[in-house]
């Protein structure tokens, strides 16, 4: 492991997580400081397919995939902080606590996802994280989730 930050545009996270359209909710990942956190950032579109019908005329972004951004940060961290890049690498949600939304996301906002890691060592499998979801200064969500990492065997 490194300890100066690193980060991981679209191509690097399609090697580690094994999500794509419409289900890859993060499109590139900063700051990423080991295992301990990362920045995420989703360019919110009105061209995603959520919004034809979360609500049609009022588009916002669904909490439950913001949480899925949240997580898929996390996994791109653990991705590029444990060196598992193109490993089929699968992480499954345990447990969503704490989970608080407090603002709309909505087309043209740029949601940052700020994660970092309660729980959890290199070559462990279990993993606890604190997510917050921001738009500018303005929380959008947060939430505390814990998750299962999966190496595939190849």
């Amino acid at each position: 492991m490194t300890t100066e930050t690193q980060s991981a545009d679209i191509q690097l996270i399609q090697r580690i997580l094994p999500h794509r359209y419409p289900f890859l909710l993060v499109d590139r990942v900063e700051d990423i400081d080991g295992i301990t956190s990362a920045r995420g950032i989703k360019n919110v579109t009105m061209n995603e397919p959520h919004f034809q019908g979360h609500f049609p005329g009022t588009p916002i972004m669904p909490g439950v995939t913001i949480v899925e951004a949240m997580a898929q940060t996390a996994g791109v961290m653990l991705g590029v902080g444990m060196d598992m890049i193109d490993t089929e690498l699968l992480i499954y949600f345990m447990n969503i606590d704490k989970c608080k939304f407090r603002r709309k996301v909505v087309p043209g906002d740029v949601l940052e996802m700020h994660v970092t890691k309660v729980r959890g060592k290199p070559g462990g499998k279990i993993f606890k994280f604190h997510g917050k979801a921001v738009v500018g200064d303005e929380v959008a969500a947060e939430a505390e989730f814990t998750a299962m990492v999966d190496r595939q065997e190849g």
